[in-house]
């Protein structure tokens, strides 16, 4: 084999995609400008949308390579080896994105067609367009005149027009996953092979790779062939899709030149943007009509409204010497502004004030502690005397109050007998003021703890006051958190994004097994674009888990499965026990209710 030098190899490189994309480039650009039968703005639309999904693919990673673990710690990292794992991503990528594309039409289409057949004739005529309405008036008007079968006609004319694009979409994506099911197989048989031996098994694989898209060219042959026949949809004569082949010189021969190999890469790299430009325009003749058409009647009557308003607003403005939307705008402001200041700012300031004003005040304290113990030690040194009086002997400095209480009250009762002459002589009056004291006591003590409590609960009633404003920032939270988990789709974040992940899984387990009953039929080509199928809904769910895998720490385990899964010699029962697995365990994966 011949020795290039390493730099040298790469310079030449850099210079030959650099020539090739730069002359691709030019050649598409020039072929925009206007010409005598071109659409002009369709191309420019057509150019966007293409630099549009370039952009995305310098940013987007696919579903792994079925590649030994240790390829990419080999020392075949810096060699043209290497270029060819980035020729097979970029091959699996490109068809990713066309299948998706595809995919996206081939859904509205179905869709459709399970509709019933008055909305079938809705779509025909109100959601197509201006242009279609007008001409499938025209055409229903003069068909009920001639011949009065006019809505079979134009129930006959949806249905075949909705069955036309799913048969095109339908064939268009069959091609490309079978395409991509036998790149994906060659990928895993030549894996332990480019390891070992890259310099015999590499020539072999880029042969193999040139005659997989001589297949898919004969695919897409055959239906474009089929659409020049029999297709009814405009710009459907365009030229047929022709890749660019081997030389056979080079496909006989065992090992190749670097340059061999530079050049085998080149071509299908050539190949991938004629794949890309064919299927761009097939898909665009076939696509779904855009939201702005679909819905173009409310955008209508909504400009309408508009121009309606503005044409209103204008007359009432200073511009055409009218100060009534002035004088509009200031009533509109002091309504506003006295509104809340009558229901919404006094109220709280008011409510705000009195608090504090009460706790201001309560802060001093309705009954303070000293003045409780000055009353307790007033009431002790009365029971105290009074006690020694009666029973005429010294009391000891603990007694208790309670002994003492008795002995009042037992002369107190004793001097009820006689009152009116005890409460002139006796010990009458002087038991009742001390029963005075004892019940100002009591008081005091109630209130002292009455005011605990009141100085406990502030907070409570600081709570209190706050509670609109609180219950008001929920619900903006509420709110601002509906808003930012409206993201249906499944890499979202909310209920409905969840449910795609599952639903995705579940669309995996369908066509694995759909997959294993064609192999058992012997049916090789639907197993073929079913396998197919099975990898690019394994690539939506790789990228639908990858962010919230990562935030769970479950990513590195959840991506062995997905690539597990896509691997063609493992059995079908392990591969199902893998799906039950991952949507039993994985958070990302799990139901919200099991979630919580």
């Amino acid at each position: 084999m011949e020795v290039v030098p390493e730099g040298s190899n790469e310079s030449k490189d850099l210079k030959t995609l650099f020539s090739f994309y730069s002359s691709y480039l030019w050649n598409r650009v020039v072929g925009y400008f206007p010409s005598s039968g071109s659409n002009f703005l369709g191309k420019i639309s057509n150019l966007c949308r293409q630099a549009a999904r370039a952009g995305y693919r310098s940013r987007r990673k696919c579903l792994p390579l079925p590649l030994p673990s240790n390829s990419l710690d080999s020392s075949l990292v810096m060699t043209e080896t290497s270029r060819v794992y980035e020729v097979l991503e970029d091959i699996l990528e490109h068809i990713f994105l066309n299948l998706h594309n595809i995919q996206k039409n081939l859904q509205f289409w179905q869709s459709r067609a399970e509709g019933s057949n008055a909305r079938k004739m809705y779509f025909m005529i109100f959601e197509r367009g201006p242009r279609a309405f007008i001409d499938g008036t025209v055409q229903l008007i003069r068909e009920s005149v001639a011949e009065g079968s006019s809505m079979q006609q134009l129930c006959h004319s949806a249905s075949h027009h909705i069955s036309e694009r799913i048969a095109v979409l339908s064939c268009l994506r069959s091609a490309l996953a079978m395409f991509l099911a036998q790149i994906y197989m060659e990928v895993d048989r030549f894996g332990e092979e480019l390891v070992k031996d890259p310099e015999n098994s590499l020539p072999s694989l880029l042969v193999t790779i040139n005659g997989l898209f001589s297949n898919l060219e004969a695919s897409i042959g055959h239906l474009h062939a089929t659409r020049q026949s029999d297709s009814s949809v405009e710009g459907s004569n365009s030229s047929p899709l022709l890749f660019e082949m081997l030389p056979k010189v080079n496909q006989e021969g065992s090992q190749w030149t670097d340059c061999e190999v530079r050049d085998a890469i080149n071509l299908i790299y050539q190949n991938l943007l004629k794949l890309d430009s064919y299927l761009s325009d097939l898909v665009a003749e076939h696509r779904k009509p855009r939201k702005i058409t679909l819905h173009w009647i409310p955008y209508t009557c909504g400009a309408v409204g508009f121009s309606v308003c503005s044409m209103w607003v204008l007359r009432h403005s200073s511009l055409m010497g009218s100060s009534d939307i002035d004088r509009w705008i200031r009533e509109a402001r002091d309504s506003t502004v006295s509104f809340f200041n009558d229901h919404v700012e006094q109220p709280l300031l008011s409510i705000r004030d009195e608090l504090f004003e009460t706790f201001r005040k309560r802060h001093k304290g309705v009954m303070e502690p000293e003045e409780v113990q000055l009353t307790s030690n007033s009431l002790r040194r009365m029971l105290l005397t009074f006690a020694e009086q009666t029973k005429g002997q010294k009391f000891p400095e603990n007694a208790s109050d309670q002994e003492m209480l008795e002995i009042v009250m037992a002369r107190y009762e004793k001097e009820l007998m006689h009152p009116i002459q005890n409460l002139l002589n006796g010990e009458l009056a002087r038991a009742l003021l001390i029963q005075v004291q004892k019940l100002k006591l009591d008081i005091e003590t109630a209130m002292l703890e009455l005011d605990q409590i009141l100085k406990a609960n502030e907070i409570n009633f600081a709570i209190l006051a706050a509670l609109p404003a609180f219950f008001l920032s929920l619900v903006l939270l509420m709110l601002m958190r509906a808003w930012l988990k409206r993201d249906t789709r499944a890499e979202g974040r909310g209920r409905v994004a969840r449910l795609q992940r599952r639903l995705l899984l579940v669309e995996v387990e369908k066509r694995i097994l759909q997959y294993q009953t064609y192999v058992d039929q012997g049916q090789e080509k639907e197993a073929q674009c079913m396998f197919g199928l099975a990898l690019y809904s394994l690539d939506r769910l790789y990228h639908a888990v990858e962010r919230h895998a990562k935030a769970t720490g479950e990513w590195q385990c959840l991506r062995q499965d997905i690539i597990d899964l896509g691997k063609p010699g493992l059995q079908t029962t392990y591969k199902l026990i893998v799906t039950s697995r991952m949507e039993r365990i994985y958070d990302c994966l799990l139901p919200s209710l099991k979630r919580q």
